[in-house]
């Protein structure tokens, strides 16, 4: 039997081409009437910034091309004023409604990429362009998923009270100081049953517990409105509201955005109730500071590679103690990036639960990377938790560079040390040596210094103009620190 000639298909028309899911969100915004499109991006140090345009300015290409609404010589780290115009690449995926917006029709937000003005090429100082090279990197290395669960601790403060006298003469202060106002923290004048003392606010339930419902609205808000699982919430030990959120992992650039939609949301939401959201890693002396532990695992066709059953200290595979060994190596120079600011150093001291001492161990918080030994036998749950890093971090390029620094552990094959089951902080320098324990930076300098002298670890998605940039810009922020006397300082030695 002679067999049929095959049809031709027929070309497609407007009619009968698939609608793009660009197409049919900016379709269905309209048809919800939403007036004003918030486009965000985030910028070299993890603050998010947006630019409002009305609906009708977008179509099909603006999510293809880009929108031309940046000039990057505004924006701190990124271009100079010659070659300031860049574009903004909204990502359908990131669609959330802003929930607090008073306009009519309501209002919504895309989380943007950043491309230079002119072409299709992203930007190298773009954060979240340095994430997506990063999963690029990790899949040429064979590894198709990368999942990340960054643990997001906070305050919320009743108000903090800046106590400056300006001088006005050459920029000068005459003295400076800060109050700050919560009405669990045991300095505030209050009946004692609403106090909690230092450390001992970890999961403590109301009346103690301030701040219980607050949370459930940010949780509930990151759920319904920005499409977020969330896992948990619950007061952490410090006073003064201190908190955590939990959100179920994800793959890399989709849990970054998550966690900034989370900073977002804590800073709007607090701010809607008269209070202060905070994510300042050490505001309250002689208490503990918050950090964002990062969990994190590699896979490949579905299996993680960082299980293995037969290992009997902590089910972890070969290839998951070379990405320690990777961690470890470059943990001083990842300070620069995942404890960024000059306050994150009041974190990383001993006495407050915080990381100080690089080494790694199964269930030891002491450590500075821990092997999470909940369940045993499982191969889904199986992490590394890097514990050092704080919630002022910029969440891209903190994912980035720990990817990196893995998966140059990997490459290398660097062995981490044997892993330390005791308690460091309470081990003598001697026992400490014996270990090869070494220590995290003291300062943002130091770890400036590090960075600088240990880099290219970072270039297969980091360009160098970005690193020379982010340390030029740091290291000022040092600088003031430096040039300005402290008020401990005149307690200290007002008398010598």
């Amino acid at each position: 039997m002679t067999p049929t000639k095959s049809r031709a298909p027929a070309r497609a028309t407007k009619e009968t081409r698939p609608q793009s899911e660009s197409a049919r969100i900016l379709e269905q915004l309209a048809t919800d009437k939403v007036r004003w499109v918030q486009l965000f991006y985030t910028d070299v140090f993890g603050g998010f910034n947006q630019v409002d345009v009305p609906l009708h300015t977008l179509d099909e290409d603006s999510f293809a091309s880009g929108v031309p609404k940046l000039d990057g010589s505004s924006v701190r780290g990124f271009r100079e004023i010659f070659e300031s115009d860049m574009l903004l690449v909204p990502d359908p995926r990131t669609l959330a409604t802003i929930p607090w917006n008073p306009e009519a029709g309501g209002t919504v937000r895309f989380i943007c990429d950043v491309r230079i003005g002119g072409t299709k090429t992203p930007y190298e100082h773009d954060p979240r362009g340095v994430a997506r090279k990063t999963e690029a990197v990790l899949a040429e290395a064979g590894f198709d998923t990368s999942y990340w669960g960054p643990e997001i601790e906070f305050w919320v403060f009743d108000g903090v009270e800046l106590l400056p006298s300006y001088q006005g003469v050459h920029d000068a202060w005459a003295g400076a100081g800060y109050r700050i106002h919560h009405s669990e923290a045991p300095w505030e004048s209050q009946p004692i049953q609403g106090t909690v003392r230092f450390k001992e606010g970890y999961h403590r339930t109301p009346p103690v517990d301030s701040l219980l419902g607050l949370r459930a609205e940010m949780c509930n808000i990151l759920a319904d409105q920005f499409h977020i699982v969330m896992d948990a919430h619950h007061h952490e030990v410090a006073t003064a509201s201190q908190s955590e959120l939990n959100v179920r992992f994800d793959a890399l650039v989709p849990m970054a955005d998550h966690v900034q939609d989370v900073r977002y949301v804590i800073k709007n939401v607090a701010r809607q109730h008269g209070k202060v959201g905070c994510l300042m890693p050490k505001p309250v002396y002689g208490d503990n500071a918050i950090g964002m532990h990062t969990n994190q695992s590699l896979w490949t066709k579905g299996k993680n590679v960082f299980y293995d059953a037969s290992d009997r200290y902590a089910e972890v595979s070969q290839t998951c103690r070379y990405y320690v060994g990777g961690l470890m190596k470059h943990s001083r120079a990842l300070c620069a990036i995942t404890n960024p600011t000059t306050n994150s150093y009041r974190r990383l001291v001993p006495g407050y639960e915080a990381p100080v001492f690089i080494a790694w161990s199964k269930g030891n918080r002491s450590a500075s990377i821990r092997i999470p030994a909940y369940l045993r036998g499982r191969m889904a749950p199986k992490r590394v938790e890097y514990r050092t890093p704080d919630s002022a971090a910029n969440i891209y390029l903190t994912e980035a560079a720990l990817a990196l620094a893995g998966l140059d552990g990997i490459k290398k094959k660097i062995e981490p040390p044997p892993p330390v089951d005791e308690n460091i902080y309470k081990l003598t320098p001697e026992r400490r040596r014996e270990l090869e324990i070494r220590e995290l930076p003291g300062s943002l300098d130091e770890s400036l210094d590090a960075l600088a002298s240990d880099h290219a670890f970072l270039r297969p998605a980091f360009a160098n103009s970005l690193i020379e940039t982010y340390i030029e810009l740091k290291r000022k922020e040092q600088l003031e620190l430096n040039l300005r006397p402290h008020p401990f300082e005149f307690y200290q030695y007002l008398d010598v």
